[in-house]
């Protein structure tokens, strides 16, 4: 059973950076110098080779490597065309076709940071993969940037045990092959040693289809993008290319689910974003400024906004998008993104969905599965199709992009457990809380815990306003354990990540309260900000490879 002891100057400056940043400093302190750094810790297991058979990263989430950059009028009304037969032909599957769905499975992807040995960030993610040499880690939007796709599997019994052991293992590998190219990997949700001059030349991977989205993007807007974060230190800044973006590192929960359970999820998901947002934020800082609990979330909405100002005021909606109501069917998702956005990546397949389907075959949908890929909601529909013994198997899963990355990989195993079994117990209530609450509650929610993580007040119903930590030790915790249990999920893994979900409310320590508390205790004794997050970080990479989790983590000493 689950235990159940549950004054500030500023300055504005231009500066003449190659990457095309105009930055608003706020009383950051004195000159920017590098930090140092002793040898680094490995993950302390044996290494062991992770694959997966899908991939979806961040804003490269498109599939397969698009072939060009340019496209013609005429192909873009044909694509338009495709994307939506696709939606019909999907339409039709809906309500005739068998999906897989008898044994759900879950899984994770975990977005990673690359550094040298001052703790700043290392353009290195071809030359680390290369060394690595295993299919389950890829490239990411920036150089520094890796991802992690971890296996697909089922939650009963002890299954999460074991694969808390085998990323820990596999990441060990990786780290050891990171280090033979003077590279070492960091798990957290924006690199806090990161700095404008890190993004002005060479900080792109390798890629067709990122340098198509960066084109693509700036195309739609027509003007630089403009990064504006209020905060204890507001940044304002704008950007000539999608750099910024890459600062944002996740880790993403797959779900398998029915399309008769898609909508129940997803409304339960949006639900939750707030609470697990609360628990989970990582990314306090963002070029070398104290900005949002998880920074990450106003940052990659904005690094990737397609609207001028005017088509703001509109109330076109942006890419990156909570939505807009709560949902009856996984179509009303896939209906809004082709009816409310323009094409970004117009790459057309051979395909024809309608022959395909009438012939007895899966569609693979390339252009609703590419459109799809290019609309960043914080819960995605995925659509995807999966070979079994010769034959294409339809089947659709929740993708949860909430999360930032770390601090550990307890930690995330911690929050990974805890949305799983509240996803459980929200969905089959007999009653759903989305019939008891707005979902503009949901969406302040959301918002409200990004800016102020533990500290946040989060309504919901039955309690009203509440903090974080009060309603997830007083209705949470027990919602998630019950969840878990119909999930068959053992006590002995209940009791380990609920626990530390318990211990986290009980102390209000995220990722994002420790790095905090740490860069001013370490400024206060003298150490200027970019030394003091440069030191900041070495502390949390220790931490990091020790697996204790974060609620339980000392301070600079």
């Amino acid at each position: 059973m689950m235990r159940r002891c549950f004054g500030r100057w500023t300055r504005d400056v231009e500066h003449p950076l190659s990457c095309g940043y105009e930055i608003r400093l706020e009383s950051l302190g004195d000159s920017w110098l590098p930090g140092t750094s002793p040898l680094w810790p490995l993950w302390p297991l044996c290494a062991i080779s992770l694959r997966s058979s899908h991939r979806s990263g961040c804003i490269g989430d498109v599939g397969e490597e698009v072939k060009q950059t340019d496209f013609s009028r005429a192909h873009r009304r044909e694509y338009r065309r495709k994307v939506q037969l696709c939606l019909d032909v999907f339409e039709t599957m809906l309500a005739q076709s068998s999906f897989e769905f008898d044994r759900p499975l879950t899984g994770m992807e975990i977005e990673c940071n690359l550094v040298d040995g001052e703790y700043q960030p290392a353009m290195s993610n071809r030359e680390v993969l290369e060394s690595i040499a295993d299919p389950a880690y890829q490239t990411e939007l920036g150089a520094y940037n890796i991802e992690f796709n971890v296996p697909p599997r089922r939650l009963p019994g002890q299954a999460a045990l074991e694969l808390e052991a085998e990323v820990r293992a596999s990441l060990n590998a990786a780290e050891a092959k990171a280090n033979e190219r003077g590279a070492h990997i960091v798990m957290i949700g924006i690199l806090p040693t990161l700095m404008p001059e890190h993004l002005s030349g060479g900080w792109m991977s390798d890629s067709t289809r990122y340098q198509a989205l960066n084109d693509s993007i700036f195309t739609a807007r027509g003007e630089d993008i403009l990064i504006d974060i209020a905060g204890p230190e507001r940044l304002s800044l704008q950007s000539a290319s999608i750099a910024p973006e890459s600062a944002c590192t996740s880790m993403q929960l797959h779900l398998q689910v029915s399309p008769a359970e898609f909508a129940r999820n997803w409304n339960a998901a949006q639900v939750l974003a707030g609470p697990q947002l609360a628990l989970g934020a990582n990314s306090p800082y963002f070029f070398g400024h104290a900005l949002w609990a998880e920074t990450r979330i106003e940052l990659f909405a904005q690094a990737t906004d397609t609207r001028s100002d005017e088509l703001k005021t509109q109330g076109v909606r942006p890419r990156v998008w909570f939505g807009e109501r709560w949902i009856t069917s996984i179509f009303d998702l896939f209906e809004e993104n082709v009816r409310f956005f323009p094409s970004l990546l117009p790459e057309l397949s051979e395909e024809d969905p309608v022959s395909e389907l009438a012939e007895g075959r899966t569609p693979r949908l390339a252009e609703l599965r590419l459109h799809n890929g290019t609309i960043y909601r914080w819960n995605r529909p995925v659509y995807d199709v999966v070979e079994q013994d010769g034959v294409g198997l339809p089947h659709l899963r929740v993708e949860n992009r909430v999360l930032p990355a770390g601090p550990t990989v307890l930690d995330m195993m911690a929050n990974s457990a805890f949305y799983y079994g509240m996803l459980r117990t929200l969905s089959e209530e007999d009653r759903p809380l989305w019939t008891k609450m707005s979902f503009a509650a949901a969406h302040h929610n959301f918002v409200e815990a990004a800016q102020h993580g533990m500290a946040a007040r989060l309504y919901w119903p039955g309690l009203g306003e509440v903090t974080p930590d009060e309603l997830v030790l007083r209705q949470l915790l027990p919602m998630a354990d019950e969840g878990l249990r119909r999930w068959e999920v053992s006590s002995e893994v209940r009791d380990r990540y609920l626990g530390v979900i318990e211990g986290r409310a009980k102390t209000g320590r995220n990722g994002a309260a420790w790095q905090v508390s740490t860069v001013q205790a370490l400024q206060e004794r003298g150490m200027t900000r970019p030394n003091a997050l440069a030191e900041m970080l070495r502390l949390y990479c220790e931490r990091m490879h020790s697996n204790e989790p974060v609620h339980t983590w000392d301070g600079h000493d």
